[in-house]
């Protein structure tokens, strides 16, 4: 009896090891939340599948190595158990031996800790111009408003002197740095451009992750506007995003597809847009 308690400790503890290489997510986990238009998704056409991206090589290893080296070491102590190599174990060896563990443990994840992410500059879409509470948007006159153009239809009731393509650019650099704000769990950072609704849903994920280390690398994005009209006092612009980013070192890039919805309070000259909401394509 006394082995088997000892043995289903050491299993326990090799897969709590395991729990390092818990699957990272994205900023939004890949869900949609928050402020939700199902409007917009009708004039998402669906994208054409992206050509999957060079794995890049490893670095520390697979992402598999964590959880295999926790069970290695689990089943070696548990074989010397099994085998009597401790017979009559004492209080000071369960010590040292659980000493033994947290060394493996705090080495394993000092080696998995990502690197920093580059600095980045702050995030501030463009100003939707100068129209007054209350005003209808005039319908756009551009022919297109995509980050890339001739290959998105026209976005709908875009304001004249809205700013398409600064505000796409900006809006990728905003995506990109709270992918990086979020893999850091840096929570001011993401306050200071979410609404609060926003703000509690992503903080609620972060501390269901724990304080596992995530790394996500943004591949390829690109943006389209696809309409910005008023309600009461606000101004919602709806973007979507697109491309490819690697959620764990060293596995493949996976596609997204994802339209973020962000809103402007039009009764305070200095408002900035923040995020509101993320609403999947697909």
């Amino acid at each position: 009896m006394k082995k088997t308690l000892i043995l289903l400790t050491l299993v326990t503890l090799g897969f709590g090891l395991a729990t390092l290489d818990a699957e990272a997510r994205r900023f939004g986990g890949g869900k949609s939340i928050g402020k939700q238009r199902p409007a917009v998704t009708q004039q998402a056409a669906p994208r054409p599948a992206p050509a999957p991206a060079p794995a890049a090589p490893a670095a520390g290893g697979s992402k598999w190595m964590g959880p295999l080296a926790g069970l290695a070491a689990g089943g070696l102590l548990a074989a010397l158990f099994m085998g009597g190599a401790f017979e009559g174990i004492n209080m000071a060896d369960i010590l040292m031996l659980a000493a033994l563990m947290a060394a493996i443990f705090f080495i394993m994840r000092t080696l998995r800790r990502p690197r920093p992410a580059q600095p980045a500059h702050a995030m501030q879409y463009s100003a939707a111009g100068a129209a007054p509470a209350g005003t209808p948007l005039p319908p756009a006159a551009a022919p297109g408003a995509s980050s890339t153009p001739g290959q998105a239809p026209p976005a709908r009731d875009v304001p004249d002197g809205f700013q398409v393509e600064s505000f796409l650019r900006n809006a990728k650099t905003s995506f990109i740095r709270l992918q990086a704000a979020n893999d850091a769990r840096d929570l001011d950072d993401i306050r200071e451009y979410t609404t609060p609704e926003m703000f509690a849903e992503i903080s609620m994920q972060i501390r269901e992750r724990g304080d596992a280390p995530q790394r996500t690398e943004v591949v390829a994005v690109d943006a389209q506007l696809l309409e910005v009209v008023t309600e009461n006092d606000l101004a919602i612009a709806s973007v979507r995003l697109g491309g490819q980013l690697r959620e764990t070192p060293g596995n493949p890039a996976e596609a997204f597809d994802e339209i973020w919805h962000v809103q402007k309070n039009l009764k305070d000259p200095g408002a900035v847009w923040l995020l509101a909401g993320i609403q999947q394509v697909s």
